[in-house]
């Protein structure tokens, strides 16, 4: 007796991974850059975690899970690259390199750095890949409401952060 599928899934097929890759991946690079702050980093953890997700791919019980899962391989990445940064060189030992970003870009980024690490990953999910509270809470694995607490938090947060380092009013309409 044949079974009837209706339990199974098929498995991803490399076309299918690459396909969603390719439509995916401006989404990862700014997840990535959003935990990372610099764009070789982003683009390393990207590289890696495409390639992990692919290596991996039989791993995945869900095929309407890749998303998630990829999103947890990119997240986890860049974790293990904020840990190899903290033991390299410090940057007063280096030589100094010009920006090229914008003071405004660089005050909002140095403002996400200073917040907790648990409404970092909420603001970079929510704001800088534009992920809805669902998909940020299906992400973090926390319910929805916990998500959307900790992105008003963090935007009040953030909002007080910015108004002081710019002295007032530039950045109220947040």
């Amino acid at each position: 007796m044949k079974p009837l599928g209706l339990f199974t899934k098929k498995p991803l097929t490399k076309d299918s991974y690459l396909s969603f890759i390719t439509s995916y991946k401006s989404i990862m690079f700014k997840i990535a850059y959003g935990y990372l702050s610099s764009e070789a980093d982003a683009l390393e953890a990207v590289d890696e975690a495409v390639y992990l997700g692919y290596a991996k791919l039989k791993q995945l019980k869900d095929p309407d899970a890749l998303k998630s899962w990829v999103t947890r391989i990119l997240i986890n990445e860049c974790h293990r690259i904020l840990r190899d940064r903290k033991k390299e060189i410090p940057a007063e030992h280096l030589p100094e390199i010009e920006a090229v970003e914008t003071e405004t870009s660089m005050t909002v980024k140095s403002a996400v750095e200073n917040l907790p690490e648990e409404l970092k990953e909420i603001i970079i999910l929510r704001y800088f890949a534009d992920y809805s509270v669902r998909d940020t809470a299906v992400f973090l694995d926390l319910p929805q409401g916990t998500v959307a607490t900790r992105s008003r938090k963090a935007l009040e947060l953030l909002k007080e952060d910015l108004i002081s380092m710019e002295g007032g009013l530039r950045h109220e309409s947040l």
